[in-house]
């Protein structure tokens, strides 16, 4: 009877291995199917891109530096409009750096606004930033 008992536990260890191994074979051809389809995406994504005039968001080759980089650079900019000004309104501020209407440079602007307000390099007094 151990015996019997042995040889149907090898069996059953066998077939669960075979199986395991189909199943791993079939998610390595999934993994292979969702990369193409991401690559597939990226390449739309660029298409549009160019076709709009636009930078592709999250293309994947900027890098850390540069974008801190940018960051500082626009903070450069505003701070020079604000120390050019008598008190300016981010209006003002939006217009005098030529980004009134575009939404991603309003927003970035909000936010150093935000990040310059935070740090005391900039106060505000009655709606107008002035350099502190």
């Amino acid at each position: 009877m151990a015996e019997d008992f042995g040889s149907f536990v090898a069996r059953e260890r066998e077939r669960l291995n075979d199986e395991r191994k189909a199943i791993f074979a079939q998610q390595r051809e999934l993994v292979q199917k969702l990369d193409a389809i991401d690559k597939e995406m990226v390449a739309i994504t660029a298409y549009e891109s160019a076709k709009s005039g636009k930078s592709a968001r999250g293309a994947g080759s900027g890098n850390g530096a540069a974008r801190a980089t940018r960051r500082g650079s626009k903070r450069e900019e505003l701070m020079s409009v604000i120390q050019s000004g008598n008190g300016l309104s981010r209006g003002e501020i939006l217009e005098k750096m030529g980004l009134k209407g575009n939404k991603a440079g309003e927003m970035s602007v909000s936010n150093a606004l935000t990040a310059l307000t935070k740090t005391n390099a900039v106060r505000r007094e009655g709606g107008k930033y002035l350099a502190a």
